[in-house]
């Protein structure tokens, strides 16, 4: 059993995208594939797609060249960080994105920032 699916997904990006791989293949789920519609609108992964494999569902998502440089994983299970809409967290002044939890749906923080909702920081991405 995985303690932690979020960040085993973002560590399976990280590293496919450093070894310059096209796409990985992650296991699915509802937050994972949420999480990987922000990567798609803020413009870090070029696609992703629900596939079956094996009798299991995967994540097929499509990396970008040279658009991912770095993912860190905020929140964590045994620490959660959870930030208001007027504290959300800046990524390199702007040029980075993090991704929030929030009752509205998992988003961007300048979504959840418009949209005047805190939440949970799941990840950064830059």
């Amino acid at each position: 059993m995985m303690t932690d699916p979020v960040a085993d997904m973002l560590t399976r990006i990280r590293n496919g995208a450093r070894a310059g791989h096209t796409k990985v293949d992650i296991p699915a789920s509802k937050i994972k594939a949420n999480i990987c519609k922000v990567l798609k609108e803020e413009g870090f992964i070029k696609n992703f797609k629900i596939v079956a494999a094996d009798e299991r569902l995967n994540i097929r998502v499509g990396i970008k060249d040279d658009a991912i440089v770095g993912i860190q994983r905020v929140s964590k299970p045994g620490l959660r960080v959870y930030k208001g809409y007027k504290d959300m967290p800046r990524v390199l002044s702007g040029l980075g994105v993090s991704i929030v939890s929030t009752s509205a749906g998992i988003v961007s923080s300048r979504k959840a920032k418009a949209m005047k909702l805190g939440g949970e920081v799941l990840c950064n991405v830059w």
